[in-house]
């Protein structure tokens, strides 16, 4: 919806900056907010008029981290399924991994991508760290830095540690974030889930924590040398949460995310062996997705990512050890956070905003969104009581890989209003 001249009476509004909570009338003129009042507000005739009554306006939400199948994969979605998707899920903003084919890593791959990219929602791009995205030889980071990106990374793990020394030197005087995912694969020997003792009763072989804290202490030990400005991506296992925590009382330049799925689920969901539940990271167990939810509200987790990864029905219609690891969530997010964290009361609604769109901007060096009078309005405008069956109607994604496919969920965003 274009934010010329609309009124919303009676509708809760939300400003995680400011930690307001209130109902109000609110009146956008010229894509920007006039007023925000508990009193009735006089408009001009030509006004849009909405009842907001049971609604939520808010800033809208932005991603940190998700996966675009154009080009090379428009089988899995397309640039446009993308943004139909992100929008229906009250994403405004996307920050999409380089992992297309060809991988978004050097000039041309990256212009041809931001001239396809639709305006609305705005996407940005992380650019890949390494050539082809293979952590084997250094992209040409100066050359990239300038191209337009909100920083570095190849959505991997980067294990080779003598170029990811060099990265961190070489990638310091440009500020901006260098991504890293914190896991060895040598040391998940295969593990296709969290290790543990559902991953026993599971007869599934097991991914031990240690494959992704062993990966971040190393990373750790390596910034008060190079003190560069990181972003630690899909934080999955308690005490990477206690690291990341004691590295933020050192100083250290980081921030970090997790994503909705390892808030909401844990390696119990795993006994249907639904394949699209297969992730990497795997799935916590119940003590990781507890210390997640904590890192969360207390600020050691920085942001909640989508990580939207679509994949065609054939492919993840396999043996779940089989399956490419990645689900969809553009259009899931915010209504099953809502659902399972706010309206069971153990997160507040200013919560769950700070870590879906204030959050992922802090960690992208960006000015935060804001629902006060005078910003731009980039608002999502979301009724937390509709229901709705998650089906391949129902979704925009082009691709159907969720574990939520065929239920009923609670919660749909019912307008964006965009500047």
């Amino acid at each position: 919806m274009n934010a010329r001249n609309t009124l919303i009476n009676h509708v809760r509004v939300l400003d995680p900056v400011t930690k307001s909570d209130r109902t109000a009338n609110v009146h956008i003129v010229e894509g920007k907010i006039s007023q925000i009042s508990s009193q009735p507000i006089e408009v001009p005739p030509d006004t849009e008029t909405l009842n907001g009554t049971g609604l939520i306006l808010a800033p809208g939400l932005v991603d940190l981290y998700s996966q675009s199948g154009e080009p090379g994969y428009e089988d899995r979605e397309t640039l446009t399924s993308l943004a139909n998707a992100a929008l229906s899920g009250g994403y405004t903003r996307l920050t999409l991994l380089p992992n297309t084919n060809p991988p978004l890593d050097n000039p041309a791959s990256l212009s041809l991508l931001q001239q396809k990219s639709p305006q609305t929602p705005q996407i940005s791009l992380w650019v890949g760290l390494t050539q082809h995205l293979k952590g084997e030889q250094m992209t040409e980071l100066a050359e990239l830095a300038t191209s337009g990106i909100v920083g570095f990374a190849d959505g991997y793990p980067l294990n080779n540690w003598s170029l990811l020394r060099r990265v961190l030197e070489y990638s310091q005087p440009f500020g901006k974030p260098v991504g890293f995912v914190p896991y060895h694969p040598a040391l998940a020997e295969g593990g296709v889930m969290r290790e543990g003792s559902f991953s026993i009763q599971a007869g599934l072989p097991g991914n031990p924590a240690f494959s992704e804290t062993t990966a971040l202490a190393s990373l750790l030990e390596l910034l008060p040398t190079f003190p560069t400005p990181v972003h630690i991506m899909r934080v999955s296992t308690a005490r990477s949460v206690e690291l990341i925590a004691d590295g933020k009382a050192r100083g250290l330049p980081i921030t970090a995310s997790t994503t909705w799925l390892h808030l909401l689920l844990d390696t119990q969901a795993i006994s249907s062996y639904n394949p699209n539940l297969r992730l990497n990271p795997p799935l916590g167990n119940p003590r990781d997705k507890e210390a997640l939810r904590e890192g969360v509200k207390a600020g050691v987790i920085d942001a909640v990512a989508v990580d939207h990864t679509p994949y065609t029905y054939e492919e993840k219609t396999v043996a779940f050890g089989e399956a490419p690891p990645g689900a969809i969530g553009l259009e899931l997010a915010l209504p099953l956070l809502w659902q399972h964290l706010v309206a069971t009361g153990d997160w507040t609604a200013l919560e769950l905003w700070q870590a879906l769109s204030v959050g992922p901007q802090w960690c992208l060096q960006q000015q935060p969104l804001q629902c006060a009078v005078g910003e731009n309005a980039e608002l999502v405008l979301f009724n937390p009581q509709q229901r709705w069956e998650v089906n391949t109607q129902t979704l925009q994604s082009k691709s159907a890989n969720t574990s939520w496919l065929g239920q009923e969920i609670r919660g749909k965003v019912v307008k964006v209003i965009s500047n």
